[in-house]
């Protein structure tokens, strides 16, 4: 990472915050916790998003669609830390995330789920060809015009920060209580899988 990220001691305000939640969670600060502390204010901003998003469509669609983000852009650092997520926030459990990593259509998900898979992954292949048929999908499972807006927040967060850190050769790290094969099968879109 050619970035120089502030330094851990002496650090104040929102990247001592950052610093700290690394810290208290695993014992060290993520490299991608370090390359977005060059610019806490865009942290603040991005996070600010995302409690924007979540409580329209729940913390479970919100991983859905970080996760089929994620994978569709080939994504290691954050299929790694929101599959971790998807655990910590009881989302699902690990044999059904793990399924969901290698195939989301073949993972004995409802059709809810995996029309927010779809959108997500679509949005982040080729968004320029998107049209009303992909939000009405969702729309047919039963998402308000407000969910629709959301879960499209959520991809296009997603590839904003994954985007970033992948342009800026951020190392990954391997992610603490992830078990081998749930990492092997979340960085299987990466290692093409």
């Amino acid at each position: 990472m050619i970035v120089t990220p502030p330094p851990l001691e002496g650090a104040e305000g929102h990247v001592a915050e950052m610093y700290d939640a690394d810290l208290a969670s695993d014992g060290f600060v993520f490299s991608h916790t370090r390359a977005m502390a060059v610019n806490p204010e865009a942290h603040t901003a991005f996070e600010a998003l995302i409690r924007a998003v979540v409580p329209s469509i729940g913390v479970r669609n919100y991983e859905l669609a970080t996760l089929a983000a994620a994978r569709a852009i080939r994504s290691p650092h954050c299929l790694l830390m929101h599959g971790r997520k998807t655990l910590r926030a009881g989302a699902m459990d690990e044999e059904q995330l793990e399924r969901v990593a290698r195939d989301y259509t073949e993972a004995g998900l409802g059709d809810a789920d995996v029309a927010v898979m779809r959108f997500a992954e679509r949005l982040s292949t080729d968004a320029a060809s998107m049209t009303d048929a992909d939000s009405q999908e969702l729309r047919d499972v039963g998402f308000t015009d407000r969910q629709i807006v959301d879960i499209a927040l959520a991809a296009a967060a997603r590839n904003y920060y994954s985007r970033a850190l992948q342009a800026l050769a951020v190392p990954v790290e391997d992610v603490p209580g992830l078990s081998p094969e749930l990492a092997e099968a979340l960085l299987s879109p990466v290692e093409g899988g």
